[in-house]
Formats: C-alpha cells, sequence, structure tokens
C-alpha cells in the first residue's frame, strides 16, 4: 500500500510540474499576444488619422481641426 502511495505521489508532482510549466508558457504567450494587440491598435490608430487627415485638409497634424487666429480690432 505505501508503494502505491509512493508512486502517486511521484505521479502527481510530475504532473503538477508540468502544469506549471504549461501556465508559464501560457502567461508568456498571454503577454505577447497583448504586445502584439497593442501594436495593432497603434497602426490603426495612425490609419485611421492619415485616412482623416485626407479627408478633411483643414485637420492638422494631430487630426484636430486648425485654429484659425482672430484679426486684431483696428484701432482709429
Amino acid at each position: 500500500m505505501k508503494q502505491q502511495l509512493e508512486q502517486r505521489l511521484k505521479e502527481l508532482k510530475t504532473e503538477f510540474e508540468s502544469g506549471q510549466k504549461a501556465l508559464v508558457d501560457l502567461e508568456n504567450r498571454q503577454a505577447d499576444l497583448r504586445n502584439t494587440l497593442m501594436r495593432i491598435s497603434g497602426a490603426i490608430q495612425v490609419l485611421e488619422e492619415e485616412l482623416t487627415k485626407e479627408s478633411d485638409p483643414e485637420l492638422d497634424d494631430i487630426g484636430q481641426f486648425e485654429v484659425i487666429p482672430e484679426p486684431e480690432p483696428i484701432n482709429e
């Protein structure tokens, strides 16, 4: 009976170690995927801003309308 328990303990420890390695791999893949999605999101934003500038030439380089200064009143 003791030998069976020791064998089962050994199997469980092996499974546990394997599970820990798999978890680390998944966490690394998750981080890589998150970084990839951030880069894609940034690229989408840049392209959308470029398309907005092309469709409305009054927009400045940061995608906002240019402020046209009001003329100063003439004092006579």
